[in-house]
């Protein structure tokens, strides 16, 4: 009789443990998942200790450089339509990106007049579309990102949406879970 007791009261002590260390678990991960927040004098703070690294010396030189110029008055002639997510009409350029670079698939567009850096993150079934496209090519884009990075002679812009002959090509799908 004891025997059977035991038997049945194991397994309930092992269930019980597990889903309490999971219960641990879960809280620990939840307590370091959020970040702290930071008063403007800390940012201020960790900004100014990363500009006297020597990456943010050598970021500071490049963005006093010509080129780095030319990249940031390019990002500042789409940046309204960036913020109010409207359509930039874009001629292809170029097929293939500036050799070296890491951003994924992309492409070379002219944009009023400016050359930018055109980044898709397609999914597998939005590839054949995108590899349609050709040089000379017009199409219209929306996004809402454009960045910029020494490495690169070009804004960069993080196409949501592209339209070609009025078809969509390309539209982003969020990810799942979060943005």
């Amino acid at each position: 009789m004891k025997k059977v007791i035991y038997v049945l009261i194991l397994p309930l002590v092992v269930v019980s443990g597990l889903v309490f260390a999971n219960h641990e678990i879960k809280n620990e991960t939840s307590k370091r998942a959020s970040p702290k927040n930071r008063s403007a004098a800390e940012r201020e703070a960790e900004l100014k200790k990363w500009e006297a690294s020597p990456d943010g010396v050598r970021f500071k030189k490049w963005e006093a450089s010509p080129s780095g110029k030319k990249v940031h008055v390019g990002a500042a002639k789409i940046r309204e339509h960036i913020s109010a997510f409207t359509d930039m009409e874009a001629v292809i350029t170029s097929l293939s990106l500036p050799p070296g670079s890491r951003l994924g698939f992309g492409v070379m567009a002219r944009i009023n007049g400016a050359d930018y850096i055109v980044k898709f993150e397609p999914e597998k079934s939005q590839l054949e579309q995108l590899h349609s496209l050709k040089v000379n090519d017009k199409i219209i884009i929306r996004s809402h990102v454009v960045s910029s990075a020494p490495k690169y002679s070009y804004p960069i812009v993080s196409a949501e949406y592209v339209e070609r002959d009025g078809k969509v090509i390309f539209k982003r799908i969020p990810r799942k879970g979060g943005c």
